[in-house]
C-alpha cells in the first residue's frame, strides 16, 4: 500500500525536507538541537577535541508530565539525556507493582539499559514537563569508531551511572530506615546545588510512595520519618515543599532517637531559639 503525503510534504522544496546548518542552528536557539559540546558540557563531561561540534547536532524532545519516554521491552535505539525536568525509571512486576529504580534530572543519561539486548529493561515515566536530547545510538557507535576520546567520555559517563546505581543499592543494605529518608535529602539537595538551584529549599517531584519504593520502605515509613525530622528541627515540610535546616546531622543520622526524647529535644531547640531571639532584640534595641 503506497503512503500518502501530507499537504506540507507536497508542498516542501528539498532545502525544507532536509536541515541545513543556517536551519538546525535557528531551531538549536530555540532549544530544539544541542551540537555535541552543549551536550558534553550538560553531562559535565570534556568534549572531544577532534570532532567538529557545530557539524554534530542532537534533536530535543518534550514530554509531559506523566507521558512514558520508553516502556519495558521496547526495541533500543536512543540514549536521552535530561536537559531539563524530572522523572523516575521503574521495573513492573507481573500485577503491575512497580519499583522505582531512579530518578533522573538535568544531566542525567537514561536508557543505558537496553544496550545489553536491545529492549529496555525499564520504564522512563515523566515526572514533570521535561526536555530530553536524544542520542540515536548507531549515530553514537559510528562517531566512536572515527573519535576514541568521544567513545571512551561516553563510557565514562555510563559508568558513572551504574556507580550510582551501586552506591544506592549499598545504601539500601546498610543503613536504617530514618538514615536512608536522610540520606536521599541529603543527596537531592546536592543535585540540585549542582544544576544551580537552592540546595535549603526544594520541591519533591516524587511522591511519598515514589519515595518509599526507591528506598525499599513503605509509603507510611517515609512520612512518618520526615515528619520526625521536621519536629527535631532537621527540615522543615510543608507538603512536597522540604527546607533542609541542618544538611550537617542528616548526613551523619544514623538512627532517630525514641520519641519522647524527640518531643524534648525539639522543645529544647524551641526555647533555644526563642531565648535567642529575644537576645537579638535586646541588642537591638540597646
Amino acid at each position: 500500500m503506497q503512503s500518502q503525503s501530507t499537504p506540507e510534504q507536497r508542498n516542501a522544496t528539498p532545502s525544507t525536507m532536509h536541515t541545513s546548518p543556517m536551519e538546525a542552528g535557528r531551531q538549536r536557539q530555540g532549544r530544539l538541537w544541542s551540537n555535541l559540546k552543549e551536550v558534553c558540557d550538560l553531562l559535565h563531561i570534556t568534549p572531544a577535541v577532534s570532532v567538529n561540534s557545530e557539524e554534530l547536532l542532537f534533536q530535543h524532545v518534550q514530554f509531559k508530565t506523566g507521558q512514558r519516554v520508553h516502556t519495558i521491552g521496547q526495541a533500543f535505539d536512543t540514549l536521552y539525556i535530561v536537559n531539563s525536568g524530572f522523572l523516575k525509571t521503574v521495573l513492573i512486576d507481573e500485577f503491575g507493582n512497580e519499583q522505582v529504580l531512579s530518578f533522573p534530572m538535568k544531566g542525567d543519561m537514561l536508557g543505558v539499559d537496553g544496550i545489553h539486548t536491545r529492549h529496555y529493561a525499564s520504564e522512563a515515566v515523566a515526572l514533570s514537563d521535561c526536555d530530553l536530547i536524544l542520542l540515536p545510538f548507531k549515530k553514537l557507535t559510528a562517531l566512536g569508531r572515527v573519535h576514541a576520546e568521544l567513545e571512551n567520555v561516553m563510557y565514562g559517563v555510563m559508568s558513572r551511572e551504574l556507580v550510582r546505581e551501586q552506591a544506592m543499592i549499598g545504601m539500601l543494605g546498610a543503613l536504617s530506615a530514618e538514615a536512608r529518608v536522610a540520606r536521599f535529602l541529603v543527596s537531592l539537595a546536592d543535585r540540585f546545588a549542582a544544576m544551580g538551584y537552592s540546595s535549603k529549599l526544594f520541591n519533591l517531584r516524587m511522591t511519598r510512595h515514589e519515595i518509599g519504593s526507591y528506598l525499599g520502605l513503605t509509603l507510611e515509613t517515609v512520612s512518618r520519618t520526615l515528619s520526625a525530622f521536621n519536629e527535631i528541627g532537621l527540615i522543615t515540610v510543608d507538603q512536597r515543599t522540604i527546607g533542609i535546616k541542618d544538611a550537617d546531622a542528616l548526613k551523619t543520622l544514623r538512627r532517630l532517637p525514641p520519641s519522647r526524647s524527640r518531643a524534648k529535644q525539639a522543645s529544647a531547640k524551641q526555647k533555644a531559639e526563642v531565648d535567642q531571639s529575644g537576645d537579638d532584640q535586646i541588642l537591638a534595641t540597646a
